[in-house]
């Protein structure tokens, strides 16, 4: 069984956003992210992914995004625990809102990075590196 995860890779002003994760999360706690979670259990229903990102986007970090996302890539992992997760990164549009940390329990800094800076930066893991790189081809 897998746990699957949704990181939304939202683009402004010629940076992209960005949180450093908790120390109190379970898996890469500290490090450099897109901003996202694990999707809920809901039954039978549509769009679920879509939704996904919409909420943690808002709920972390106060951030709406427009309705239209678009799916990049996706990868598998197993963390420290064991336990298998399915990633899936979407490219999306910022509609309003201001970039404040909302949720301490998992993140502990919100920022606009360029893309430059997120390679550069020591706590950026390799997993959020090819992460960007890959958002930022789909935006072109």
């Amino acid at each position: 069984m897998f746990i699957v995860n949704v990181e939304g890779a939202i683009y402004k002003d010629g940076k992209w956003l960005v949180i450093t994760r908790s120390t109190k999360e379970e898996h890469a706690g500290g490090t450099l992210a897109l901003v996202g979670g694990k999707v809920d259990v809901e039954g039978n229903t549509l769009e679920i992914l879509e939704r996904t990102v919409k909420r943690e986007c808002d709920e972390e970090v106060g951030i709406m995004i427009k309705d239209a996302v678009t799916f990049v890539y996706s990868s598998s992992f197993v963390t420290e625990d064991g336990r298998h997760v399915i990633n899936m990164v979407f490219l999306c549009e910022y509609e309003s809102g201001t970039a404040t940390n909302r949720s301490p329990d998992e993140v502990e800094a919100v920022h606009w990075m360029t893309h430059d800076e997120i390679m550069d930066h020591p706590l950026t893991p390799p997993w959020t590196k090819e992460s960007i790189r890959r958002v930022a081809l789909a935006r072109k």
